[in-house]
């Protein structure tokens, strides 16, 4: 269950980030999706989301300020970038890195340097497994599972009395590039959201056991028998001129955006495309000064009785 990018196949759920969406999270629209090659692009989305990541774990800590936070999940952990940042919130807790890929939790251990534990698991099947905890995190994981309801109601049954589910799906859309970028038509990035909700609508269609269901994030918290503590959104700005890790993040993300949404776009717009994933030329995500990267992070909570 990683987080990020699409495959139908329920054992997965981010990065992330994200994807929503909103992150730049990726929705292919074929099954044979590498997690394990993307292992450095989810790297590279979660340390772009990395304050934004700090700030709400702060904000968590508040809201578990009179529980004790003795273990901390992270649902569909991805390489464990941000398991990392939950065990520097709560250094006093077992911070334990979930997911499907053994590869990629491999590199949450190392990373990590034994800050973090991982367990690997495959959701929905082994939601059984994942043991009791004070704090689950589950970031644009969610929505790679048929049953979403079904979901949240399993990771609730995990929480001690007074634990807190925070779930952080679909927040706005990425920015990163000006309206009139001097190539093509202006509103390029509105074009590639109105296509990534078209990829992203068929992604949920095919995931095995998909339940249609209105996305009201406090209200399905609520149905799974918590009581909604809450939601925030967290601001992810990185002005231009951006440094190279963000650049080469979205250098990958327009890479994938141009094979995935090719059947979707005018040729005037993948030509565009084209132009920005010149490695060599000044037009390009990896040169041009007007580039940023502006995001949204929303975070849904809710407690335990």
């Amino acid at each position: 269950m990683t987080r990020h990018a699409h495959t139908p196949q329920p054992a997965h759920a981010h990065t992330h980030a994200h994807h929503g969406h909103g992150h730049g999270h990726d929705h292919g629209q074929g099954t044979d999706v590498d997690w394990d090659a993307l292992a450095v692009h989810l790297e590279r989305e979660a340390g772009a989301q990395a304050p934004a990541v700090t700030e709400a774990a702060r904000w968590l800590g508040g809201l578990l300020d009179a529980t004790p936070v003795r273990r901390v999940l992270d649902v569909g952990s991805g390489p464990g970038v941000i398991a990392g940042l939950l065990a520097d919130a709560f250094p006093a807790a077992e911070v334990v890195a979930v997911d499907q890929s053994a590869a990629l939790l491999e590199r949450a251990r190392t990373r990590s340097a034994g800050r973090v534990a991982t367990l690997r698991a495959d959701l929905p099947e082994d939601f059984g497994t994942l043991g009791g905890a004070d704090l689950v995190w589950s970031g644009n994981a969610i929505h790679h599972l048929g049953d979403q309801q079904a979901a949240l109601t399993a990771l609730a049954a995990t929480l001690r009395p007074g634990g807190v589910l925070a779930v952080a799906e679909r927040g706005l859309p990425a920015r990163y590039l000006p309206r009139d970028l001097g190539l093509g038509r202006p509103g390029l990035q509105a074009r590639l959201d109105a296509a990534h909700e078209e990829t992203f609508a068929a992604m949920r269609a095919a995931v095995p056991g998909t339940v249609a269901v209105v996305e009201d994030w406090p209200a399905m918290l609520a149905a799974a028998g918590l009581v909604p503590a809450g939601s925030r959104t967290f601001l992810v700005d990185h002005p231009a001129p951006l440094d190279t890790p963000v650049r080469e993040f979205l250098h990958v993300q327009l890479t994938r955006r141009r094979e995935q949404f090719a059947g979707l776009l005018d040729d005037a717009d993948l030509a565009a495309l084209d132009a920005l994933l010149d490695r060599d030329a000044p037009t390009g995500i990896l040169a041009r000064p007007d580039a940023f990267y502006l995001a949204a992070l929303t975070v849904h909570t809710a407690r335990a009785a």
